[in-house]
């Protein structure tokens, strides 16, 4: 059954970097917005006068708290526009039309093999609300591996509280990979680093989130390296 369309009001947005803003939308329809880490919600925006295409759709990067008040990162996107309406015409106050959740990028049931969480971007929301779930709620799970890309150091989202969370959840490992600046963690791109942590294959399930250059080529190295396609989960973007 798909959610209906509801109001939500934005409470606060932030300048995250330099592209990007944190956006936190408070549900009208509900007092308890109920969604699994990894899911979605779609927007309505008057930005076309074909409805379906207005929609746009954006992770939840808050973690299932059972309140109404959601946490969005969305990045400008040049010649998008959805993004340009956020970023031009979005403030604190407003009222936007959206449903949801929506999406079957969630954690398995059983977290019985290594976990392999690669991103890029605004890619990282929805492993940021998985993390927090697993530390929330103290679920049981095995090695977790979060590799994250980006163009520079001041592009990484939630670098602190993703840092941070490795005193917190056992096992748990941040891998973030800078494409255009040299510092002293992993350079170039964020296939280099899956391969040298599964060069042995362990079993591990793979989830991908981004760009969809970079979820296409995954795949076939993550295949190339001896796994199956049932063992890789995507969500793309754009």
């Amino acid at each position: 059954m798909i959610p209906e369309w509801q109001q939500g009001i934005v409470k606060r947005v932030v300048q995250a970097t330099a592209n990007t803003r944190q956006y936190w939308i408070e549900l009208q329809g509900t007092q308890s917005f109920l969604f699994k880490a990894g899911q979605f919600v779609t927007f309505d925006l008057p930005i076309h006068e074909q409805r379906n295409r207005r929609w746009r759709s954006y992770s939840i990067a808050s973690v299932p708290d059972g309140g109404n008040l959601i946490e969005l990162v969305i990045v400008y996107v040049d010649g998008g526009a959805a993004s340009a309406y956020f970023f031009d015409t979005v403030k604190e106050g407003m009222e936007l039309t959206l449903r949801g959740p929506h999406g079957l990028f969630v954690l398995p049931p059983e977290m019985d093999r290594n976990m392999c969480f690669i991103c890029t971007g605004t890619g990282i929301a929805p492993f940021r609300s998985m993390l927090n779930y697993i530390k929330n709620n103290n679920v049981a799970h095995k090695k977790i591996d979060l590799i994250f890309g980006t163009r520079t150091k001041a592009d990484l989202l939630y670098a602190d509280e993703l840092t941070a969370l490795q005193k917190d959840i056992p096992g748990y490992t941040y891998h973030p990979v800078l494409s255009r600046e040299e510092w002293d963690g992993y350079k170039g791109y964020v296939h280099a680093v899956y391969e040298t942590l599964c060069c042995d294959l362990p079993p591990t399930s793979f989830m991908l989130c981004g760009w969809r250059a970079m979820v296409d080529e995954a795949k076939q190295r993550i295949m190339g390296l001896g796994y199956e396609k049932k063992d890789i989960h995507q969500e793309l973007y754009g």
